[in-house]
């Protein structure tokens, strides 16, 4: 079980909005909040 006790695939998913969201913020350090991480889970584009 991943940390949130929902399993890889989420986990998966998790990482890829995460990964999304890396890429509008500069440098190599996100600062993307739990909330904004889920948010983007469920958008079809990222709104930042």
């Amino acid at each position: 079980m991943g940390v949130t006790g929902q399993g890889p695939p989420r986990a998966v998913e998790y990482g890829a909005a995460h990964g999304a969201l890396a890429m509008t913020t500069p440098g190599d350090t996100s600062m993307a909040t739990l909330a904004e991480v889920e948010a983007a889970m469920g958008a079809s584009r990222v709104a930042r």
